[in-house]
């Protein structure tokens, strides 16, 4: 086991992704020659490295059931496979874990955050440290069953590029929790032109060409789910009902879910920034039918349009709607700001029977 702990004044950035000449599965087109029909006719049978993800951030009292259950259930599978664990500046003893279970374990890989970067992040780390052909992402929280792997693999086997989870039922879920992740999904895919599976979460598996094709995606605030829908590749879905929580507490609270619904609104829809040009032509609309009114009713009749409060109500809902549309706007500039800074993704501290992909590549 070998461990890399970097200097404070000299941190390792987010790293670029792998050429793909190093990995079982390239992105580079197909000859010409080689027509869909051909490609179709390949046939799976076992991937050569099978890597699974796992973002963690204070799972203490669940992580070594996480790692336990996985590698039972790969060793049953019979493939070849990685556990990849990316430590998401967890404040608890998510680490000193992880770390013992690498000691143990040349199977596992840990990557240790300088701090809490975020779920999407941390799954993007994952993904870039993965060496296999075939991908998993899987929470720590054991809601998604590691038992699914292999209906993943029997999909991957008949050509299907990303195998996603479909959940069919939220155990342990409040209705408020259950309503408004339903809310969200389909709102989410009424505004994007992106077929953005709902009722699904990351708990997928992906193909070398797609992992590639994501990581060669830099953007900043980063939707994973939406991200593989937008790269394309053949795509399928797996029901499944998710179960609750083994150990601890959610890591989404409601300010989190929102931070998030913006995430996923903002990165694949314009529709936000469209709603403001008509809210505004129809606020504009109201207002000249309105002028019209009180000029027609000030020069033609002996009535008038009194009263300090019916105009303040007015001047505070334009001003209201002003504000809103505002935020709007600021959310999509706040983004162009992020991506012109450049910023790494994140900043690593330490890994564990890990290399940093990025010097291998010099």
């Amino acid at each position: 086991m070998s461990k890399t702990v970097l200097p404070i004044s000299q941190p390792i950035q987010a790293s670029q992704p792998m050429p793909s000449s190093e990995r079982m599965a390239s992105t580079q087109p197909m000859p010409s020659s080689q027509t869909d029909g051909e490609n179709a006719a390949c046939v799976r049978t076992q991937p050569s490295l099978l890597s699974v993800v796992v973002p963690a951030y204070n799972e203490a009292l669940v992580i070594e059931a996480t790692y336990a259950r996985l590698k039972q259930t790969l060793e049953n599978l019979g493939v070849n496979f990685e556990l990849i664990f990316v430590n998401d500046g967890s404040s608890d003893e998510t680490l000193q874990i992880l770390a013992d279970l690498a000691r143990r374990d040349d199977l596992v890989k840990v990557i240790d955050f300088s701090r809490n970067f975020g779920h999407q992040i941390a799954v993007t780390a994952g993904i870039e440290h993965a060496q296999g052909d075939v991908v998993i992402l899987i929470d720590a929280d054991l809601q998604d069953p590691p038992e699914l792997i292999g209906e993943f693999l029997g999909k991957w086997r008949q050509g299907y590029d990303v195998v996603y989870a479909k959940r069919v039922q939220r155990q342990g879920e409040t209705w408020f929790k259950r309503a408004t992740a339903k809310l969200f999904y389909r709102t989410l895919r009424s505004m994007t032109e992106i077929d953005i599976p709902m009722d699904t979460g990351d708990f997928r598996l992906m193909n070398r060409n797609v992992v590639d094709s994501l990581l060669s995606i830099r953007e900043k605030h980063r939707f994973i789910r939406g991200l593989v829908s937008w790269v394309g590749f053949k795509q399928i879905g797996v029901p499944y009902e998710r179960a609750e929580r083994l150990a601890g507490e959610s890591k989404y609270p409601l300010r989190k879910m929102i931070r998030f619904a913006i995430d996923g609104i903002t990165s694949f829809s314009f529709k936000p920034l469209q709603f403001a040009s008509t809210l505004g032509f129809w606020s504009a609309g109201i207002g000249f039918v309105a002028i019209l009114a009180i000029l027609y009713l000030k020069l033609f009749t002996r009535q008038t349009i009194q009263g300090w409060t019916s105009m303040m109500v007015v001047t505070l809902f334009l001003g209201g709607i002003q504000l809103i549309m505002l935020g709007v706007l600021g959310e999509y500039i706040g983004r162009i700001y992020d991506e012109v800074r450049d910023r790494p993704l994140y900043l690593v501290r330490a890994r564990y029977n890990l290399s940093n992909p990025r010097e291998d590549n010099r």
